[in-house]
Parts: structure tokens; sequence; C-alpha cells
């Protein structure tokens, strides 16, 4: 597969933050794009279901503030707690997002949202797990293709804050 690029890709060459790229095939055919990157990498790389993370774009809402769209990252086995995440974003409610206005906010299809590079910022949660790895993977903007860096890096290029957000 020819080296790809996309706008997290750029980011992370822009900012210099040491990161691997990781393709794999995707089947067009599934759509739970998170479990097939853990079926595909996790063993591959050596690395732990709880290693790779899945970009969730929530809506946030509830008081005077007008809604608006924010991400999570967190363990693709996990669950995502709304009420955990629109806390930790300093909101009373959370819900997901449409599918058509988040893949258009961020730049990205539905299964390739990754929390770097989207056409517009975002607030983002990164689960506070990600701070036990030396390394974690989330995804690079494609579906098929993830990116490994450290931690530390995702949360500053995101300006994210951490907290437990996941349940099993």
């Amino acid at each position: 597969m020819a080296a790809a690029s996309t706008p997290a890709i750029r980011t992370l060459t822009q900012a210099k933050v040491a990161h691997r790229v990781h393709a794999y095939q995707h089947d067009p055919r599934n759509d739970s794009f998170g479990a097939e990157a853990v079926s595909a990498l996790a063993e591959q790389l050596g690395v732990r279901d709880g290693q790779i993370f899945k970009t969730l774009v929530i809506e946030l809402s509830g008081g005077s503030a007008p809604a608006r769209l924010a991400v999570a990252v967190l363990p693709v086995p996990t669950t995502l707690s709304l009420k955990a995440a629109a806390a930790a974003l300093g909101a009373p409610k959370a819900a997901m997002a449409d599918k058509t206005k988040a893949e258009r906010t961020t730049g990205y299809v539905l299964g390739g949202i990754s929390p770097l590079g989207q056409k517009r910022a975002l607030p983002t949660v990164i689960d506070a797990s990600a701070l036990e790895w030396d390394r974690m993977l989330c995804s690079a903007g494609r579906r098929g293709l993830e990116i490994e860096l450290a931690p530390a890096d995702l949360i500053r290029l995101t300006d994210a804050v951490t907290a437990p957000v996941a349940t099993s």
C-alpha cells in the first residue's frame, strides 16, 4: 500500500511528532470499524486491545449555551459514558452526534474520523486509560489506517482533557 497522507498525518508531521502509520485491509462490508482495527492490528503489532482507541463525535447540549459538537476518544472494547463525557467537557448533557453532521464538521467519513486534523477542531476528551500506555493507536483519518503515537502528544495536539469516560 502506498504511503498515505491525511490531514491527521500531516498534522503530526508538521508538529514533528514521532508517530507510525499502520495500514490494514478494510472490508467495505464491515461497519464495526474499531473492532476491525483491533482484529487486524492488535496481534500483528503486539499491542493490547485497550491501546487501540476509537473516535466518537458527540453533541453537547443543555444550559444556556447552544448545542455544539465534541470528540470523545476511548478504547475500542469499551462503551462511552455520555454523562461522563458531558461532565468532562463542561456540559449538562451529551448525545451521539448525527452522522452527516459529524462527517461534515470533521472532514472525515464515519469509521475514519481522527481526533487530529479535523476541518474544525472540536473540544476533545480522551479516556484517562490512555495515560496507562507509552503508545496508543487512533484513526489516521481513513478507514484501514491507524496512527501510533504517545498519548501525551495526542492530548497536547488536540488540547484535550482526560477523564474516565469509558465503561466496560
